[in-house]
């Protein structure tokens, strides 16, 4: 594959690998509207702790979401809100391919 390809589009490659994960996506949708630390979140998820922290590094290192210390805490957000509008027209990708039944 040529290379200045490759290049050109390799940042945003490495945006969607990072959202590329269920708990990932369940994390930014979480977000959407408050803050929540990695205990919450591990519990919604119902992940451990660990786990829960790995993906939020993934998501922290790519700048989609921000962490807040507070006190001894680390509250998360979403630091680029339009990665919502992502999703909306994924889903409707998904829902187009529902009524064509399904993925070719």
């Amino acid at each position: 594959m040529n290379q200045e390809i490759i290049q050109t589009y390799q940042i945003e490659s490495s945006i969607f690998k990072s959202m590329a994960h269920p708990i990932r996506l369940f994390i930014i949708h979480q977000l959407e509207n408050k803050k929540y630390g990695v205990q919450e979140l591990a519990d919604m998820a119902e992940i451990d702790i660990s786990t829960m922290s790995r993906h939020l590094d993934t998501l922290k290192r790519h700048r989609i979401i921000a962490g807040e210390k507070i006190k001894n805490n680390v509250f998360y957000t979403l630091n680029i809100p339009c990665v919502l509008e992502f999703m909306t027209c994924a889903n409707k990708v998904i829902n187009q391919q529902n009524k064509l039944g399904g993925i070719i």
